[in-house]
C-alpha cells in the first residue's frame, strides 16, 4: 500500500537534498545544526523524524526517515533492469522498474539534481511504488557532468534526449507506450527535463544508429525548483542579488570571472540560449508542472554567490510566456499551498496529460 504523505516527504526531501548540492551549502561534520525553515517545517508535520529529540531536524534525519518511512532503504528496490548503457560515456546508464501491466505503460523518467557535478539516479522505493500503482513504469539515468572544459552544458540536456530516445527503443520489449512519456526532476533534473520537452525534435530519420531515429519529444514535464534559464546575464534580470554567480554556472561554460560570464562572446552566448530551456519553448510543447519551495521575494544585499538558484522567479516567468503561448502549466509555492499535495498532484497531472495521447 502506498502512503501518499509519506512519499510527499521523500519527494520534498529528495529536492532539499538537491538544492543542498546546488547551493555548496554543506555543513561541516562537526557544526551544530542549524535549523532550515524547510526541514522544519517538514518536522511539524513528520515529528518522529527528529531522531535525537533535540528540537532540529537535519537533513541526515530527515533522509534516514524517509528511507524508513518508504519500508526500505532507498536502493533498496531492485530495478527490472539496472544500469543499462544508453550511450557511450560511463555515465550514460539508466535503470528501468517495469510496472506490471498487460498493455503498454506510460513512461516517468527521473532526471536527478546536484548543479551538474553531482548527484545520482538512485530513486526510492516510496517513489517508484507510487507510480507503479498508477501503472505507470519509471526510469531513473545518470548523466555527465560538466567539468569546466570537455563537458559543458548542454551535454548533460543531451544526455537526457539521448535516453528518452534509447528507452523509446525499448518499448516493445520492455512493454512502454512511447506515446505517453514524462520527464520530471528538481533542480539541475528539473532543467534537463525542461530542455527536453521544450527542444525542437532531436531524431534523425537517416541515422545508422536505430536510437538515433527516435523521437525526443515527451507529453509533460514536472520540476521541482526548475531553472528556465542558465544565461547568467538572464539569472540576474530575472532573481537579482548573486544568483548568477553560481560556481556551476560558470564550470557550466567553462568561464572564471564575472566580466567573462557577463560579456559573453558570440559563441559562449550561443552556448547560453541553447542551454537554456525557455529559448526554445514554442506554442507546440508540451504542458508543465512546477513546484518551488526556496525563499520568495528580493536577495539580501549580503546574499552569497548563488544564493536564490530556485527561486520562484524562474517559475513565474515561465508562468508568463506559457500564458502567452496557450499552454497548460501549474505553478505551486509550497508555502502557500494549504494542504495540497503537490506530489500527488503531479502524478494526476501526468495522467491527464496521458489521457490527451491518442
Amino acid at each position: 500500500m502506498t502512503h501518499i504523505p509519506q512519499i510527499q516527504f521523500g519527494l520534498r526531501i529528495l529536492v532539499l537534498c538537491s538544492t543542498v548540492i546546488l547551493s555548496g551549502n554543506v555543513r561541516a561534520a562537526d557544526e551544530k545544526p542549524q535549523a532550515d525553515e524547510r526541514l522544519q517545517q517538514l518536522l511539524k508535520r513528520f515529528p518522529d523524524a527528529d531522531k535525537n529529540k533535540d528540537g532540529v531536524l537535519t537533513r541526515a534525519e530527515a533522509k534516514e526517515y524517509r528511507e524508513k518511512s518508504n519500508g526500505a532503504p532507498a536502493n533498496e528496490i531492485k530495478p527490472t533492469y539496472a544500469d543499462v548503457k544508453y550511450g557511450a560515456h560511463e555515465r550514460n546508464v539508466l535503470d528501468f522498474y517495469q510496472a506490471k501491466s498487460d498493455q503498454p505503460t506510460p513512461l516517468v523518467i527521473y532526471i536527478h539534481g546536484g548543479g551538474f557535478v553531482g548527484g545520482s539516479k538512485r530513486v526510492s522505493a516510496g517513489l517508484v511504488n507510487l507510480f507503479h500503482t498508477a501503472g505507470i513504469s519509471v526510469a531513473a539515468i545518470h548523466y555527465r557532468f560538466i567539468d569546466g572544459k570537455d563537458v559543458l552544458l548542454p551535454e548533460p540536456q543531451r544526455d537526457g534526449a539521448r535516453a528518452v530516445q534509447f528507452l523509446r527503443s525499448k518499448a516493445k520489449e520492455w512493454n512502454i507506450d512511447p506515446k505517453r512519456v514524462a520527464c520530471f526532476g528538481g533542480s539541475a533534473g528539473a532543467g534537463i527535463s525542461m530542455w527536453i520537452g521544450f527542444h525542437d525534435d532531436l531524431a534523425n530519420p537517416d541515422s545508422a544508429d536505430p536510437v538515433e531515429r527516435e523521437s525526443t519529444r515527451i507529453q509533460a514535464i514536472g520540476t521541482f525548483g526548475g531553472q528556465s534559464t542558465y544565461d547568467p546575464i538572464q539569472i540576474k534580470a530575472l532573481v537579482g542579488g548573486r544568483a548568477w554567480e553560481h560556481g556551476s554556472i560558470f564550470k557550466a561554460y567553462g568561464v572564471t570571472t564575472a566580466e567573462e560570464a557577463l560579456h559573453p562572446t558570440p559563441e559562449r552566448q550561443k552556448r547560453y540560449d541553447e542551454s537554456s530551456a525557455i529559448t526554445h519553448l514554442t506554442r507546440d510543447d508540451p504542458p508543465l508542472y512546477m513546484v518551488y519551495s526556496e525563499a520568495d521575494g528580493p536577495l539580501p544585499d549580503n546574499a552569497r554567490p548563488g544564493q536564490g538558484i530556485h527561486h520562484p522567479n524562474f517559475g513565474r516567468d515561465l508562468v508568463k510566456k506559457m500564458n502567452e503561448l496557450k499552454i497548460e502549466n501549474v505553478f505551486i509555492y509550497t508555502p502557500e499551498t494549504k494542504g495540497r499535495n503537490p506530489n500527488r498532484e503531479m502524478l494526476e497531472f501526468f495522467q491527464k496529460q496521458f489521457a490527451k495521447v491518442k
